[in-house]
């Protein structure tokens, strides 16, 4: 899957495990790996491991080539679903441990939270004006200077691991386009009136969106 797309570029799947992107997925191209190990103190070090073990989960300081937004699976599978449908698209994806994780432009870490609480769309909640009912943002986690975050295996086509870890949207360019901050702030509050929306009845979620471009902007 490109991290590089027009909206118009889109063609939707379905994959058979209830998870997003598990199937049709491709992994990190050899370019997207040198974009994420360009993020690392030793960029030769961390491509030589992977070259090693294609499978191996790696950690990488944010803030300086990405920031990294992580969300809550389904939320973030709905801002993921808000980006590609009626937005700009996104930038990498993965999935780790239950949570979405959306790269983003550095600085995103620090202008994000600031941004959600001036718009009171943050975990506190908004008022809907709909029976009390609020919509609200659940807590994003946002990584930039000073932290780290574990990013999947680039082995192209590889599944999830025990962790969960895995690719939706895999880098496939030395300078994939990121999202910033306002990109991410409209993502979620649009997520966030999606779920006010949605019916007390069980969803029928039999797969997952699967984010194949055919075509570079």
């Amino acid at each position: 899957m490109s991290s590089t797309r027009n909206a118009s570029d889109v063609s939707r799947g379905t994959g058979g495990t209830g998870d997003p992107g598990a199937s049709g997925a491709t992994g990190v191209t050899p370019d997207g790996a040198a974009w994420l190990a360009s993020a690392g103190t030793y960029p030769r070090s961390t491509l030589s491991l992977w070259e090693e073990r294609p499978g191996a989960p790696i950690v990488l300081p944010c803030g300086s080539v990405f920031d990294v937004v992580s969300a809550p699976s389904t939320f973030g599978r709905r801002m993921l679903d808000r980006m590609w449908d009626e937005g700009p698209g996104s930038g990498p994806v993965a999935g780790f441990r239950g949570r979405m994780l959306l790269f983003a432009a550095p600085g995103t870490a620090q202008r994000l939270p600031a941004l959600l609480g001036w718009e009171e769309w943050d975990a506190r909640g908004r008022d809907t004006g709909e029976a009390g009912r609020t919509g609200a943002v659940p807590p994003l986690l946002c990584h930039g200077t000073g932290d780290a975050v574990t990013v999947p295996a680039p082995a192209p086509g590889s599944r999830a691991d025990r962790s969960g870890s895995r690719w939706l949207v895999a880098p496939d360019t030395r300078h994939p386009w990121l999202p910033g901050p306002e990109v991410l702030l409209w993502a979620a509050v649009r997520a966030a009136r999606a779920a006010v929306r949605i019916s007390i009845f069980p969803h029928a979620d039999q797969g997952a969106n699967v984010y194949d471009v055919s075509r570079r902007r």
